[in-house]
């Protein structure tokens, strides 16, 4: 379980976590040490390294405090891809749906223990708001009011914004790899 490599980065830093030798990565990102460890061909290097291919460069966002709940949420153990993919990626899971079960909620946590949230809204329920009023929700799920962090692909338009209307700000960028 969990991810053979990570690459986490920031303003002006970068985490590479993975068994690979560090000079071996310093080298490969000497020429410009400031955006390279996101690059495609650093990614792609890592990744022969490691044996595992890279997941998608997402955008790594912090909930804002818990606030009120907003949306009825029932726990429910369902098959689902975004069940199947969370646990691939982290423990703990827990899944949440609404009523009508218009839309899944999945907690668990992943990268160095935090706990993350996904979602996703069913076709027929997206573009009325479900989306940004389950993730301000969602911090309120959080045992002990712990840190809530979510990883939203950039080219999901839709979901980052229901992130960044939710509040949540954005913390930097990560790739996995694997598992």
């Amino acid at each position: 379980m969990g991810a053979r490599a990570v690459v986490v980065g920031g303003t002006a830093w970068h985490v590479v976590a993975a068994d690979v030798d560090p000079s071996w990565a310093a080298a490969q990102v000497a020429h410009d040490p400031l955006a390279a460890p996101l690059g495609a061909r650093f990614l792609a290097a890592l990744a022969d390294q490691v044996g595992a291919e890279p997941g998608v460069l997402d955008a790594v966002l912090l909930a804002p405090a818990a606030a009120a709940t907003s949306v009825e949420l029932r726990p429910v153990s369902v098959t689902h891809p975004r069940v199947d993919r969370a646990l691939l990626h982290r423990t703990d899971v827990s899944v949440w749906s609404t009523p009508d079960d218009a839309a899944v909620l999945v907690l668990g946590r992943g990268v160095a223990g935090r706990w993350e949230v996904s979602l996703e809204v069913a076709p027929e329920a997206r573009g009325k708001g479900l989306g940004t009023a389950l993730v301000a929700t969602a911090p309120s799920l959080v045992p002990d009011g712990a840190p809530l962090w979510a990883q939203v692909a950039p080219a999901n338009t839709a979901s980052l914004r229901a992130f960044l209307t939710a509040g949540y700000r954005p913390m930097g960028a990560e790739v996995l790899f694997g598992p």
